[in-house]
């Protein structure tokens, strides 16, 4: 099973990549309203269209995985999109990251390790 281990890398990469753009094109919009103004705003915002089609990729990634591999190993996987996220946010984001939560990181990484094996 460990041939999944780098399709379940890419597909989480793409996925945190899809919601780092997503959290930056919601950070540049006006409030959340359900006005003309905000939805034509968010449509024409390039971060938000970017985290689509990341969105679609990483799907299309996921619909190979579930077709090609058991879902009880493919579907933990989705775990390791944690992983980037939390790198993630340390470095677009500059959120602190506790000892406690790299703890948390690295018992994902050890579940994935053994679901794949």
């Amino acid at each position: 099973m460990w041939k999944i281990i780098p399709y379940a890398i890419l597909q989480s990469l793409v996925l945190t990549a899809a919601q780092v753009l997503l959290k930056f094109a919601m950070t540049g919009m006006p409030p959340f309203a359900w006005s003309r103004q905000f939805w034509w705003s968010l449509l024409l915002n390039w971060q938000f269209a970017a985290c689509g089609l990341l969105f679609a990729l990483a799907s299309l990634l996921w619909m190979y995985m579930v077709k090609t591999f058991p879902f009880s190993v493919a579907y933990p996987m989705v775990s390791l999109s944690y992983v980037f996220g939390m790198v993630a946010a340390m470095f677009f984001f500059h959120e602190e990251v506790s000892a406690v939560r790299w703890t948390g990181v690295i018992l994902i990484v050890l579940g994935c390790m053994l679901i794949a094996k």
